[in-house]
């Protein structure tokens, strides 16, 4: 039996991230991924937005590691050349009936440390984005965009170069507890071999498997286990380039932050998420949906031309609350929750866990490793 000082479950931008810095306090890393490359679900599926920390409830763990880990990663991307734009947003009001949520929104940023945005008029708005339609605005500078995919293998790079071993197409079956370690059946889901590893940490970040993962580990008290729902975000691309250089946020609506346009590193805008509800991983998106999408561009961008949008991808955010209900935080449950030693669980982590990455990983290393400082010379 293969015996190792951790164990991550999820080769995403959280696992990536902690393995980072695990491997960093000099322990033994191994990331197991089921996927047969890394970050193929949650974690590249989604708007590859820096999110200042504007949105979430004062004091929750969505508003604190989002705010740290916003310039953290900033200042990580800056040191390792990712590519990545501060580029700012705008969130708009398109009648006066939404006025009001603008000074809500703007009180909740401050109050949880988000101090820079600017009420903008319709006309300074306009005089940003000429094509823009609203009545009134917020800006946000601290808000940007990132390559997911380059900062995840850059959390890998880091990782292996001190000493962390990543294994793709590796499932972990099931697990059990036992005095002072974990011990994880596994198997290579291109042969069916199985093998055991025992590890006196576990960290599960799992994303959508995250709950199942833990279920499914012999001695874990049932009642830590939240139940998950799905809600799948589908994203349409406009033909040619639309004429914004800033995102463009409408007034957030239940379940998520509205048909909001992003933009790529290469300037091209896509549009979502929307909010499906499903109980299937299923990634196809339904070219019907994007009517209901007009709509709701247009509401900000009148000009969006008929038939220029065009299916781009979905993603599935593992979420904590269902429909008609309060946004969940995030749960990240150690011993002091269950009373297991060594064992992580990371539970409805969604936006914004890709802004909170780092600082999630910092967190979660200060738990399971306490006494060990950062290797001398590791990049941090």
């Amino acid at each position: 039996m293969e015996q190792v000082d951790c164990v991550i479950a999820g080769a995403g931008v959280i696992g990536l991230a902690v393995a980072r810095h695990l491997a960093a306090k000099g322990l033994d890393t191994l990331i197991v991924e089921a996927a047969d490359a890394i970050g193929t679900e949650t974690s590249s599926r989604n708007s590859e937005v820096i999110h200042a920390g504007i949105y979430y409830p004062q004091g929750s763990l969505k508003a604190r590691f989002c705010v740290a880990g916003r310039e953290m990663l900033y200042r990580y991307s800056t040191e390792r050349s990712l590519p990545h734009r501060r580029c700012g947003k705008l969130i708009v009001a398109t009648d006066e009936a939404q006025e009001p949520a603008l000074a809500t929104i703007r009180a909740n940023a401050v109050a949880c440390g988000v101090g820079d945005l600017r009420v903008l008029s319709a006309a300074e708005a306009q005089a940003l984005e000429p094509a823009l339609h609203c009545t009134k605005a917020l800006l946000s500078p601290s808000t940007g965009i990132i390559d997911s995919h380059a900062l995840m293998l850059t959390l890998l790079g880091d990782a292996e170069e001190n000493g962390a071993m990543l294994s793709l197409n590796t499932r972990i079956v099931s697990g059990r507890i036992e005095a002072g370690r974990i011990v994880l059946q596994t198997m290579d889901t291109t042969s069916d071999e199985g093998f055991e590893i025992a590890t006196s940490r576990l960290v599960n970040a799992a994303g959508l498997g995250a709950v199942a993962l833990a279920g499914s580990l012999d001695g874990f008290d049932r009642r830590f286990l939240p139940t998950l729902r799905y809600a799948k975000g589908n994203y349409f691309s406009v033909a040619g380039r639309a004429p914004f250089s800033r995102l463009i946020y409408p007034v957030p609506e239940p379940g998520g932050l509205g048909v909001h346009l992003t933009l790529d590193l290469g300037g091209i805008a896509r549009f979502g998420p929307d909010v499906e509800w499903t109980d299937t991983l299923d990634y196809r998106v339904d070219p019907a949906r994007g009517e209901r999408f007009y709509a709701q561009i247009r509401k900000y961008w009148p000009e969006l031309p008929d038939g220029s949008l065009q299916p781009a991808y979905s993603g599935i955010r593992p979420k904590l609350s269902g429909p008609g209900e309060a946004n969940s935080d995030f749960v990240i449950q150690h011993a002091a929750t269950h009373g297991i030693a060594g064992l992580v669980n990371f539970f409805g982590i969604e936006s914004p866990g890709l802004t909170s990455s780092l600082a999630i990983a910092e967190h979660v290393a200060r738990i399971l490793a306490p006494e060990r400082s950062i290797t001398t010379g590791t990049r941090r």
